[in-house]
């Protein structure tokens, strides 16, 4: 597929053939608004940071020097636009804050053996924003630890550390949560 993806970059620097480009959206773009989803909690927000960064892309594609993966590209492009987005409302905690601030979130009891989806979002809250990030690139997104460590522009020991540390703490809270139900 990285063959396929380097031919549409190529057909879209050389000629601005914006077909190509769609085909690249159609292919990236479960996967970009998947990964800005879980950063942020926020549907809403997840797609406008979504948008943003399919147009930034497109303007930019000829900056992409074929070097590591389309998508890897990509999802650092996705990465900025969030790290942005959280300077302008002073922090990416106050997204998060926004998202905790549904009541019924919180206070609604969970059970994790189903594998409930906002018990992996509560328990994501819980996570530093860089554990989130790198957790939410690695398992959500599929990607490598390299390509994790490309998004994230930190070294891949780094990225390991914070997602073993991050894995411990959701396992944290699993052992406590099942602790609470026995």
């Amino acid at each position: 597929m990285a063959a396929q993806d380097l031919e549409l970059v190529g057909l879209v620097v050389a000629t601005g053939d914006r077909h190509a480009f769609g085909v690249l959206v159609e292919r990236y773009q479960i996967l970009v608004r998947a990964m800005l989803t879980r950063m942020t909690g926020n549907h809403a927000l997840a797609d406008d940071l979504a948008q943003d960064a399919f147009i930034k892309a497109y303007r930019k594609i000829g900056t992409f020097t074929g070097q590591g993966s389309f998508k890897s590209w990509l999802c650092r492009i996705a990465y900025t636009e969030f790290l942005q987005a959280a300077r302008k409302r002073k922090s990416a905690e106050a997204a998060m804050e926004r998202y905790k601030a549904h009541e019924e979130v919180e206070t609604r009891e969970t059970n994790w053996d189903t594998g409930d989806a906002m018990d992996l979002d509560r328990a994501l809250a819980q996570l530093s924003e860089v554990e989130r990030t790198v957790i939410v690139l690695c398992f959500s997104s599929g990607m490598s630890h390299p390509e994790a460590a490309a998004v994230t522009g930190l070294p891949l020991g780094t990225v390991k550390s914070h997602i073993m540390r991050g894995k411990a703490k959701m396992r944290a809270l699993l052992e406590d949560k099942e602790a609470v139900k026995a």
